[in-house]
């Protein structure tokens, strides 16, 4: 990649086709444990290089504002939530949920100011532990589509909240990235001969191969794409495959393959150009685990691996994630604790924003390339005026959409693997696979 091919995948900020991409899609703003209470702490938000300052009122109703008072600019997250509304400190300047000034102390109690005076107020929807806003045209609000654990019980979704110093697409890319579970995180995932396949202790997920160079073969769909790494298993290796199905929902969500207590699913989401903001959900209907207990096994517990109110990593580069040598001569492959911190040590020593110019990619980057030809492409688009990916008929609704994971017979059709019959007919209109001749200039 050039690097103005490079700029147009990754940069999000201000009018740069990628951010115009993302406001067309509804984007987690905090979770809703954040903002819990009426009249608790305001929380401060950044997506896309914009600030903005979210809080539940008096009632119960959450809102998200321009961080900025329009009166000074000062921030309003320094102000008091109290009586249905935020109260900047500067000058008492009070905004409800919708923006509307409802108090202005500092002004005469007849001027026209206190008519007219507003500031901006992002569209809201609460779902699946998080609150969204439309950072869109808030003429051309798009209905909220909520995502496949959104359908669980509260109590049966955790999530994992981690800052992440570098760019939000290299930060994707590892989402994708099969092959690199089976050495980054062999310690976290060992092979194992008596399972049939993730199988979830309190310390590791065990799988039924040792295969560390799996085959990729991707499906590309019109909200993006499944692919599939194929691994021969430990057992029945003749007549029988590995299958881990991941599907990459544009432009930042990425449902990675089960284990046999809960789901997976990761949301990668542009704070601003070079910080990304990463969520890891947990979920099932019936079974999961408790958020403490996720948490402890991510080494993403706040207030002891990340900071409170920022999720700033307590494992980071200027501490080089606090790696064990010791731990790994006897035994431990990277010697840092936890998936995400393992995660984050490879995706920040790229750089702020990686330079794809260099890399040489492998036949188990397949997902990984067509990821950049994808969003290329998509973002290119958007210049042009034309739809967002994601956002155009027919559209198969978020809910519905799920990985797998499983031993299957040699043969079997992947692309059919726990998928909806009304997604089954709409993805499999299109079966070409994308060429590695394509490149990614359109």
């Amino acid at each position: 990649m050039t690097p103005e091919q490079n700029d147009l995948l990754c940069l999000v900020e201000g009018s740069a086709p990628m951010g115009a991409l993302m406001r067309e899609h509804w984007l987690p703003a905090c979770m809703i444990e954040e903002v819990a209470e009426p009249d608790c702490t305001p929380v401060r938000v950044r997506l896309l290089g914009e600030d903005m300052v979210v809080f539940r009122d008096s009632k119960g109703r959450v809102g998200a504002l321009d961080e900025k008072c329009p009166h000074r600019r000062a921030s309003l997250a320094f102000g008091r939530n109290e009586e249905c509304g935020l109260r900047c400190l500067y000058h008492g300047w009070k905004f409800d949920v919708d923006g509307n000034a409802v108090d202005m102390s500092s002004e005469p109690v007849d001027a026209k100011l206190r008519t007219t005076m507003k500031t901006r107020a992002y569209p809201v929807e609460e779902a699946g532990g998080f609150v969204w806003v439309w950072m869109g045209d808030p003429e051309k609000v798009t209905p909220f589509d909520a995502p496949n654990w959104a359908s669980a019980p509260a109590d049966k979704i955790s999530i994992v909240k981690m800052h992440g110093a570098c760019n939000w697409a290299q930060v994707l890319e590892g989402s994708i990235d099969s092959a690199h579970s089976s050495s980054l995180h062999s310690s976290n995932m060992p092979a194992a001969t008596d399972v049939a396949g993730s199988t979830a202790t309190e310390t590791a997920w065990l799988r039924p191969s040792a295969d560390k160079a799996p085959r990729i073969e991707v499906q590309k769909t019109n909200f993006g794409f499944r692919y599939v790494a194929i691994r021969k298993p430990i057992v029945d290796a003749e007549t029988t495959d590995y299958i881990r199905m991941t599907l990459f929902v544009a432009p930042f969500t990425v449902h990675i393959p089960s284990n046999d207590q809960y789901h997976l699913s990761q949301m990668l989401v542009p704070i601003d150009d070079v910080n990304t903001m990463f969520y890891w959900i947990a979920w099932h209907p019936e079974k999961g685990i408790g958020q403490d207990a996720w948490r402890k096994f991510c080494g993403a517990e706040v207030g002891k691996d990340v900071e409170p109110v920022t999720y700033l990593k307590v494992r980071n580069a200027q501490n080089n994630y606090l790696q064990d040598r010791d731990a790994m001569q006897a035994g431990d492959f990277t010697g840092i604790y936890g998936i995400p911190a393992q995660d984050m040590a490879m995706w920040e020593s790229m750089g702020p924003i990686a330079d794809r110019g260099d890399d040489r990619l492998g036949s188990s980057d397949k997902a990984i390339f067509t990821f950049r030809t994808q969003m290329y492409r998509a973002a290119q688009a958007v210049s042009r005026g034309e739809a967002a990916i994601g956002t155009t008929e027919p559209h198969i609704p978020q809910g519905k959409l799920m990985s797998f994971e499983g031993i299957v017979e040699k043969g079997a059709d992947w692309r059919l693997l726990n998928v909806s019959a009304e997604e089954r007919e709409i993805t499999l209109r299109d079966e070409k696979e994308p060429s590695e001749q394509e490149g990614v200039v359109a």
